[in-house]
């Protein structure tokens, strides 16, 4: 607490590991998933089966096919599962470009986690130019993307396919 206005600092910084994931971090994967689906702000939460319906469940089933890579955001303090990105090719067309996830738990953002892990997979990926991105046309987690140099190269209502130069 300060002597001038009594108020109890608040630590702006929220101190986080980023680690690569592993095979036996799908539970984690599916976790994101779901925190990816449910919006903030809804009265009703989507049931947590939702997570296995196959147009989401590609991005996670079978966790650790060749091709697929990651990073994972815990908090330095208790641990807890913060946010991830990952990179998948999607296993039916072997020509497609791969799938970016990218999830950072509601509570936690606006805090730089979701460009700290953005940040080091494309660091960790610099020859991956052709990034599929799904996400609603409109959500503002389009200029994060934009700020890594991704350009919006095709767009629907239901997705937007990003490309960036590597």
């Amino acid at each position: 607490m300060d002597n001038i206005t009594g108020n109890v600092p608040v630590s702006l910084a929220m101190e986080y590991v980023i680690r690569q994931l592993t095979p036996e971090d799908e539970p984690i994967l599916w976790e994101m998933l779901y925190q990816g689906l449910s919006s903030p702000g809804k009265k009703e939460l989507p049931p947590r089966e939702i997570v296995h319906r196959p147009e989401f469940a590609r991005y996670v089933k079978d966790w650790s096919r060749v091709g697929d890579t990651g990073f994972v955001a815990h908090s330095k303090k208790d641990g807890m599962l913060l946010g991830a990105v990952w990179l998948r090719k999607p296993s039916d067309k072997s020509d497609a470009a791969p799938e970016l996830a990218l999830v950072v738990k509601s509570e936690h953002r606006k805090h730089g986690i979701g460009t700290a892990l953005l940040t080091q997979l494309v660091r960790a990926n610099p020859e991956q130019s052709t990034i599929s991105l799904s996400f609603v046309t409109g959500k503002p987690v389009l200029r994060l993307y934009e700020r890594f140099g991704f350009k919006v190269v095709h767009e629907t209502p239901e997705g937007v396919v990003m490309h960036r130069e590597a």
